[in-house]
């Protein structure tokens, strides 16, 4: 059986953890051997599949520290899957055929003493989501920009998540003359066909929700998804007449994120909408909910009426994929990879990313709910013809067998 093992450096909860754990799921659905090994795995906030038995997880290194005196987190970050590789080449008994490695590239040459091959899933640059600094955080990030280029240059096989990622890779690895193959992201629709979604009610426990026209964001509470949109372009539409065919229509805003308390920016960006919120007096309009596990997350889709998407050069966006499944229309900001997703006037808006341009939208949907139908609709079959779990698992498990042909020929 083929031996794969996939190194990732926080298995908390994310757009790039949920494609990792789908990405196992797809290769231990061909019969392949899946373990994964990460720095940090808490067992409160995951994915249901790394804590239930369903996949294997080995964390080393969590003791090393995640920042010094609140900053050189990306060296941080380096040195703990660094760690983590030297694990699975000299103590581990793993014997990997195949590592999958994201997010961080720094590890893939050690992997490389030991590993036949290693396939490298680009997010995103690591360099481009560094928040921007003075001279002093140039010289820092100089060479560690540096490193992920040469390292990222070393896998055997690079994916990225879309053309607009692809784009954006070659622009800024220049040296780099392998061009990376697309791999978008998909859903685990096994798992939402299995799962029966709860009342809506019975997740938010907020009266005011009751019998609105329910708009859902769900991201995780950092600045750069810019959930402020949200809130804001939800005050404009609350100033408005909205009428729906019958009657005035109420509309209610659920803020459901990814939130660690562990991260600062989770905590101090989560209190700053609640105040937000409060100034605009739309509180009473908004609830907010701190990382929903996956089956309450399931009944937020289930019952929403639609989704608000509100990062701009987004890498992919994985969420919009799951509301459309669910039959939802999507409203996001028209950049990255949502413009390969999302159809404009077919499965949902592509709008600027301002509060007029959102509220509009919205406006639409709460306006008409047989509109809100016939997105949804098209949308959920779009998902299921480009983006299905089934071809996600095909792809993957194609450049898999192709990696393990060459060894086998390589060795014959």
């Amino acid at each position: 059986m083929p031996r794969i093992v996939f190194i990732h450096p926080d298995l908390g909860i994310g757009g790039a953890e949920r494609l990792v754990v789908d990405a196992a799921l797809a290769l231990r659905k061909k019969g392949h051997f899946v373990h994964f090994v990460t720095s940090h795995h808490d067992r409160s906030h995951c994915f249901t599949e790394t804590r239930d038995g369903t996949l294997d997880v080995t964390v080393v290194g969590d003791w090393l520290p995640r920042n010094f005196f609140g900053k050189f987190f990306a060296l941080c970050a380096y040195l703990r899957m660094v760690y983590a590789s030297l694990y699975i080449i000299l103590f581990s008994d793993l014997r990997p055929d195949i590592v999958f490695c994201d997010l961080i590239s720094a590890c893939i040459p050690i992997l490389k003493l030991r590993v036949p091959h290693v396939m490298f899933y680009c997010h995103f640059p690591d360099q481009l989501l560094s928040q921007p600094g003075g001279n002093l955080k140039s010289v820092y990030r100089a060479p560690l920009n540096w490193l992920e280029e040469l390292t990222t240059g070393h896998a055997s096989k690079i994916f990225v998540n879309s053309k607009f990622t692809a784009q954006v890779f070659k622009q800024t690895f220049r040296n780099i003359t392998t061009t990376p193959e697309i791999l978008y992201p998909s859903i685990n629709t096994e798992f939402f066909d299995k799962c029966t979604p709860s009342p809506l009610a019975t997740v938010i426990h907020d009266k005011n929700a009751e019998n609105a026209f329910i708009f859902l964001s769900i991201n995780r509470y950092e600045r750069k998804k810019n959930l402020g949109l949200a809130i804001d372009a939800l005050h404009v539409l609350k100033n408005k007449d909205v009428k729906g065919e019958d009657s005035e229509t109420l509309v209610h805003l659920i803020m459901a994120g990814g939130y660690d308390p562990l991260v600062a920016e989770n905590v101090e960006y989560y209190d700053e909408l609640l105040s937000h919120a409060e100034q605009l007096n739309v509180q009473d309009h908004v609830t907010f909910l701190k990382s929903p596990s996956d089956t309450d997350k399931t009944s937020l889709l289930s019952g929403c009426n639609c989704l608000l998407y509100t990062p701009s050069n987004e890498h992919f966006g994985i969420v919009p994929l799951e509301a459309m499944y669910y039959g939802k229309p999507v409203i996001a900001v028209n950049s990255g990879g949502p413009t390969e997703t999302i159809v404009d006037g077919e499965t949902g808006f592509l709008c600027n990313p301002t509060n007029d341009d959102f509220a509009a939208a919205m406006l639409k949907c709460a306006h008409n709910q047989k509109l809100c139908t016939v997105l949804g609709s098209a949308g959920k079959q779009r998902t299921k013809c480009l983006f299905s779990f089934n071809a996600f698992t095909e792809q993957l498990n194609s450049v898999v067998e192709s990696l393990l042909g060459t060894a086998k020929s390589k060795d014959d």
